[in-house]
C-alpha cells in the first residue's frame, strides 16, 4: 500500500477513551513533515466506575464520557479537523454493553470509536512514550498504569520486543479492594492488593526479568501524580518536572497516604485531588512491579496513548522516514526547523561545514573535544537561523528562544542551552564568560559553547552569499602559532572571505592559534593565480 500524501496542512485528531479519563491531541501536520500540536485536552470522566465487578458500564459513566466526546469532536471541527481518530481502551473492551456505548457516541458525537486490544494499547504507548526518549539500541522497559489496565512493554529506539497487557489498573482494583473506602487504609489491606497483583502478574514478571534493560519508563497520570508526590511531599519542592521515581520514596509516601481518611487524602502536599480515592491502587500496581522487577527507579514520562496513535499515523504517511529512519534527537531538531521553516539547503551546508572544521582541528590534535560535543555542534548548526521568520535583525535572539522554549525529546536540560547558545552566538556577539545566557551553566559547558561557537560563526561565514559556493574546508598546521583555512570553492568566493576575516581574532582568542586563509578556486586549467592581502587564493583543475 502506498503511504498516504500530505500535499497540504492538514489537521488530525487524536481521541483516547480511558477507563478514568478522556484525552485529546490535535496537531497540524504540515506538508514538509513537521507537525505542531495546536491543543492538548484532558478530562477526568471515570468510565470505569463501578465496572469491574459486573462487567458493565454504569448509565452515567457512559453520559460523562459522551459529553466530553462531544466537546472534543466541537473542539476539532473548530480547528477544522480533516481526520479524527479515537480509540477505546480497557473499560470498553472489557463491557458486555460495549456496542451500546459506541453507538451512543457515534450518536450523539458522531465520533466513530475503534475498541482496541490490549497488546495493540501497549503497542502504541510503547511508539509514544519512546519517541521521547534516547534509547538507542538500549532496551528500556515501559510501564502505563492505567484506571482499568496496566501495560507493559519492552523495546529500544526501533522495536518492540515484548508487549502485554494486565487487567490490573487503579479503578478496577479500588472497585475490587477499596469500593466504598472514606477512611484510612491499613497496612494488612494494602498488603492485600499488592499479593493480588503480584499473583496475577506472576507469568509477566518472569517473562520481563529475561530483558537486560537499561532503564524502566513509566507513563499515565498515576505515575505522574506519585512522582510529584514524592517531590513535594519528601523533597519540599514545587518543581515542575518530575523526572523520577524512587522506589524508597514511593514506600514512604504511600504509607503517610493509607493513614488519611480520603478527605484527608485529597489535602496531601502534591496529590491531584481527583485521583485521591484510586492513588492507593495505582501506587500498589507500581510498588509491586518495582520489587518484583527489582527496580530502584523509574523515568516519568509525559508522552502515552494519543501520542503513540500520531507516530503510528506518520509511520503510514510519506513521512514515515522521520519515524524510523532518525533517531529521537534529529528528528526533535528537524521537527523544530521545518516548523520555523528554516532554510534546509543553507543549513545543511552550514552543518557540514561545521562538522569538517570540528573534525579537522580534532585530528590536528589542537584541542580534544569530546564526541557529544560534535553533536551539539551539528544541531546548533541546524538550527543556527531559525529565528529568521520573526525578524532577519535580531534571528539569533529569537533562535536561542524557540530553541530554550522548545521542547525537545531526547535532550539534557543542559544540552539544550548549550545548543540555544550556540544559535544565540553564531553572529554579531561573542559569548564572554559573564554573558546572561550562559548563567547558571556549567564551566564545561560554557567552555563547549564559547568554543564550538568559533567554529560555526566560520562555517557561518563560509556559506554567507548562501549559494554553498565553498564545497570542502580544513585547517592545517602552518607553524607552531599558526594554522590555515584551506577553503575549496567552486567560483570567487569574496564575500565568504571577508566574512571568515571578521572572525580570525575570536578564533585565535579560543584556540591560541592565529589564522590564515588559503582558497582553492576549482575552475578550469589555465586561469591566473590571485592574492589578495592575507588571502592566498590558488587555482586549482576541476574534476
Amino acid at each position: 500500500m502506498e503511504p498516504e500524501k500530505i500535499s497540504e496542512g492538514r489537521v488530525v485528531a487524536f481521541i483516547d477513551i480511558g477507563t478514568n479519563s478522556v484525552r485529546l491531541l490535535l496537531v497540524r501536520i504540515n506538508p514538509n513533515g513537521s507537525y505542531q500540536p495546536l491543543t492538548k485536552q484532558k478530562e477526568t470522566v471515570r468510565l470505569g466506575e463501578k465496572e469491574f465487578i459486573d462487567r458493565i458500564l454504569q448509565p452515567k459513566a457512559m453520559e460523562r464520557a459522551t459529553v466530553v466526546c462531544k466537546k472534543f469532536m466541537e473542539l476539532a471541527r473548530a480547528y477544522r479537523a480533516e481526520e479524527i481518530i479515537a480509540v477505546a481502551t480497557s473499560a470498553t473492551r472489557d463491557a458486555s454493553n460495549k456496542v451500546q456505548f459506541l453507538e451512543m457516541i457515534k450518536k450523539e458525537s458522531n465520533l466513530e470509536v475503534c475498541t482496541i486490544s490490549g497488546s495493540e494499547e501497549a503497542r502504541l504507548i510503547y511508539l509514544g512514550v519512546s519517541s521521547g526518549l534516547r534509547l538507542g539500541y538500549s532496551k528500556a522497559l515501559f510501564i502505563d498504569i492505567g484506571g482499568g489496565s496496566t501495560e507493559v512493554s519492552v523495546g529500544d529506539q526501533s522495536q518492540c520486543y515484548f508487549l502485554h497487557s494486565l487487567n490490573l489498573g487503579a479503578i478496577r482494583l479500588t472497585n475490587i479492594f477499596l469500593p466504598d473506602e472514606t477512611g484510612p487504609v491499613s497496612e494488612e489491606r494494602y498488603e492485600q492488593i499488592k499479593s493480588h497483583i503480584k499473583r496475577k502478574s506472576a507469568d509477566i514478571i518472569k517473562e520481563l526479568s529475561r530483558y537486560r534493560v537499561g532503564c524502566a519508563v513509566g507513563s499515565s497520570g498515576t505515575i505522574e501524580n506519585l512522582a510529584k508526590i514524592a517531590f513535594v511531599y519528601l523533597h519540599k519542592t514545587t518543581h515542575e518536572s518530575f523526572e523520577k521515581l524512587e522506589y524508597e520514596d514511593l514506600k514512604k509516601i504511600v504509607r503517610a497516604m493509607c493513614a488519611l481518611s480520603l478527605e484527608e487524602r485529597r489535602k496531601f502536599p502534591g496529590i491531584n485531588s481527583q485521583r485521591a480515592d484510586i492513588i492507593l491502587a495505582g501506587a500498589a500496581i507500581i510498588e509491586t512491579l518495582m520489587e518484583e522487577l527489582e527496580l530502584s527507579e523509574i523515568t516519568v514520562s509525559k508522552r502515552g496513548l494519543r501520542e503513540g496513535l500520531l507516530v503510528d499515523y506518520i509511520s503510514k504517511s510519506e513521512f514515515s522516514y522521520m519515524v524510523t529512519q532518525m533517531s529521537v534527537r534529529k528528528r526533535s531538531i528537524m521537527q523544530l526547523g521545518l516548523a520555523c521553516n528554516f532554510d534546509e539547503e543553507h543549513a545543511h551546508i552550514v552543518t557540514r561545514l561545521a562538522l569538517e572544521l570540528f573534525d579537522s582541528i580534532q585530528a590536528l590534535g589542537v584541542y580534544e573535544f569530546q564526541e557529544s560535543e560534535r553533536e551539539l555542534l551539528e544541531y546548533g548548526a541546524t538550527l543556527h537561523d531559525i529565528g529568521t521568520f520573526l525578524s532577519y535583525d535580531t534571528h539569533q535572539a529569537h533562535a536561542y528562544h524557540l530553541i530554550r522554549e522548545s521542547s525537545l525529546p531526547g535532550f539534557q536540560p543542559e544540552e539544550i542551552e548549550i545548543i540555544s547558545n550556540l544559535a544565540y552566538f553564531h553572529r554579531k556577539n561573542t559569548p564572554k564568560k559573564k554573558h546572561p545566557n550562559l548563567a547558571g551553566l556549567s564551566k564545561e559547558a560554557v567552555k563547549s559553547v564559547r568554543l564550538l561557537s568559533a567554529l560555526l560563526r566560520i562555517a557561518e561565514g563560509l556559506d554567507r552569499s548562501h549559494t554553498g559556493v565553498i564545497s570542502h574546508v580544513r585547517f592545517y598546521i602552518a607553524s607552531t602559532e599558526s594554522l590555515v583555512l584551506e577553503m575549496h570553492a567552486q567560483r570567487e568566493c569574496q564575500l565568504e572571505i571577508w566574512e571568515v576575516e571578521k572572525q580570525k581574532r575570536y578564533f585565535k582568542k579560543m584556540f591560541g592559534y592565529s589564522l590564515q586563509s588559503k582558497v582553492l578556486i576549482e575552475q578550469a586549467a589555465g586561469a591566473p593565480l590571485v592574492f589578495e592581502g592575507s588571502v592566498e587564493v590558488e587555482e586549482v583543475p576541476r574534476d
